[in-house]
């Protein structure tokens, strides 16, 4: 029999959140939460999470998608994925005395939502477990260091760099000023904006609170958090890849990565938002391995 969807009034403070919750026949005990991240809303990119929540029902677990504040449907004042903390903590709430059955709740996040689930999990006895989905550790250091490891290492053995080059075609001087401002970034060195090629780079999200950057403080949050965790990381992706940047330079990140209740899936041809039925075919198989697993 086929899961029920249904709408739900989530309650936060003077604003309500709108909810979809997908309930299965013969509910699982354990379900789960899936976190809006980027400018998105519940249905997703490519109705990645539409078809995700459908998909985790139709194994029996319940789940729940919402629009955090500002976000979709929902009411009250747009806020970032470091301020959604009660967001989520009243969605688990409506979702639990929403469906009964469910005891546990996992919670699912792809980018910055996969970032605001490590700052949350630990503080709520009910969360069981995570998916993380190419989680968004970005600073404008770290951007430009994978910048310089993945796209300018590989543009100088480029054939079609180098019959620019020949041709004369080749801007020297603009190429090594934002060389030069690149690697001034990733040292650290000065406050000029890194110049890319990518617009949807040109606003580098750089949060340092007490002289800790954004990815030490997901590291405390992962730290904290005692449960299971499933990392699922893109091939084709910058996101990914400075995750991948983070963990293989801090200690601290490669001795949790280590840790026998954490989990690492690679999706190697997916971009960010695994945009193709393959890959989103992929992540709802390897989610829901991984419940039946937990």
């Amino acid at each position: 029999m086929a899961a029920k969807e249904e709408v739900l009034a989530i309650p936060r403070g003077d604003d309500l959140l709108c909810g979809i919750l997908h309930r299965p026949a013969e509910p699982a005990d354990n379900g789960v939460v899936i976190i809006v991240g980027g400018p998105q809303y519940r249905v997703g990119s490519h109705r990645q999470f539409v078809l995700l929540a459908r998909a985790l029902a139709d194994d029996d677990y319940p789940v729940l998608r919402f629009d955090y504040r500002g976000m979709g449907d929902s009411g009250g004042e747009l806020r970032g994925f470091e301020d959604i903390e009660t967001d989520i903590c009243s969605a688990v709430d409506t979702f639990m005395e929403s469906a009964p059955s469910v005891k546990k709740v996992v919670l699912w996040g792809l980018c910055d939502a996969a970032s605001a689930a490590l700052f949350y999990a630990h503080k709520d006895p009910r969360i069981s477990g995570l998916v993380l989905l190419n989680p968004w550790v970005r600073s404008e250091s770290g951007l430009a260091r994978s910048y310089l490891k993945h796209y300018y290492l590989k543009r100088l053995i480029s054939g079609e760099l180098w019959k620019k080059v020949f041709r004369g075609e080749f801007q020297f001087r603009a190429s090594v000023s934002s060389l030069c401002k690149m690697l001034f970034a990733a040292l650290g060195i000065g406050n000029n904006q890194m110049l890319t090629d990518d617009d949807n780079l040109e606003s580098v999200k750089d949060t340092v609170i007490s002289g800790r950057s954004l990815a030490d403080r997901m590291a405390d949050g992962l730290a904290a958090f005692k449960g299971q965790v499933l990392f699922i990381l893109s091939g084709d992706d910058l996101t990914a890849r400075e995750f991948k940047d983070e963990v293989s330079q801090s200690r601290v990140w490669r001795r949790l990565m280590k840790q026998s209740r954490l989990s690492q899936l690679d999706c190697s041809q997916a971009n960010h938002t695994f945009s193709r039925k393959v890959w989103r075919d992929k992540v709802a198989k390897w989610t829901i391995e991984w419940l039946r697993a937990c």
